[in-house]
């Protein structure tokens, strides 16, 4: 049995309800969702339908997905997504940071994402929350060093991060690893249905399997999702989460 914490993305089955994803995500075996608020979770009431169906289920919420960019977002919706995600007592906030490559960010950018962050994460405190930066290209979160240096800047110690491998360098991935590891709160993987990921795996098809055998070495706590899977198919997230339960 794994010793990992297995769980789902609500956004690897969007054109299902909710309450299928409870049903596929029980199937599985899978302990944890993380739900999405561009589909599944948009609203108050819709919080507390997850929550109620989960609970029957003894699944839990490990985050909610939100699609705020920090330093582009709308500040008053902020409040709102903060009080969705205790609503459905999620611990964390996914969030994007701006809406630019690190390498890519001037100084006033960096600036106004920074003050954004301070203020997402001083609210975000009042409701018990993590909040969490989608490790993703086109985002500040796109570098470890970015991450570090955005990390002691903020000196906030609600904000984490995700981790998410860049495929194709993978001793870039071992280095994010080890450097962040403290503040990994959860893990996106994807088995078959990203094109970056079909075009690699056909080259090194233990690739993955080599970074969560490092995440399992360094002792994980939180939990890896699955993100997607190939054709957003039952039968293809089942076989992904069997592979993880391998471990």
């Amino acid at each position: 049995m794994s010793s990992f914490k297995l769980g789902v993305c609500s956004v690897t089955f969007r054109k299902l309800s909710a309450a299928k994803v409870v049903e596929i995500a029980k199937k599985a075996g899978a302990e944890y969702i993380e739900w999405g608020g561009d589909v599944h979770v948009t609203n108050m009431e819709e919080a507390r339908i997850v929550k109620s169906v989960c609970d029957n289920e003894d699944i839990k919420i490990c985050s909610y997905g939100s699609y705020y960019r920090v330093g582009c977002g709308d500040k008053t919706e902020w409040e709102k997504i903060c009080r969705i995600a205790k609503t459905m007592n999620a611990p964390s906030v996914r969030v994007w940071l701006g809406d630019k490559n690190s390498e890519e960010t001037t100084q006033a950018e960096y600036n106004r994402i920074l003050e954004d962050l301070k203020c997402i994460c001083d609210l975000a405190k009042k409701y018990n929350l993590l909040v969490c930066p989608e490790c993703h290209d086109n985002t500040y979160n796109n570098n470890t060093d970015a991450f570090l240096k955005i990390k002691n800047d903020l000196k906030a110690d609600n904000f984490k991060t995700y981790f998410q491998s860049r495929y194709l360098r993978y001793d870039y991935d071992i280095d994010r690893i080890e450097k962040t590891f403290d503040y990994i709160e959860n893990v996106h993987i994807s088995y078959r249905d990203l094109a970056r990921e079909q075009r690699f795996r056909k080259k090194d098809k233990t690739y993955l399997d080599r970074l969560l055998k490092k995440l399992l070495k360094m002792n994980f706590g939180g939990v890896v999702l699955i993100e997607f899977s190939k054709g957003s198919k039952e039968k293809n997230f089942l076989k992904d989460m069997k592979k993880l339960k391998s471990y």
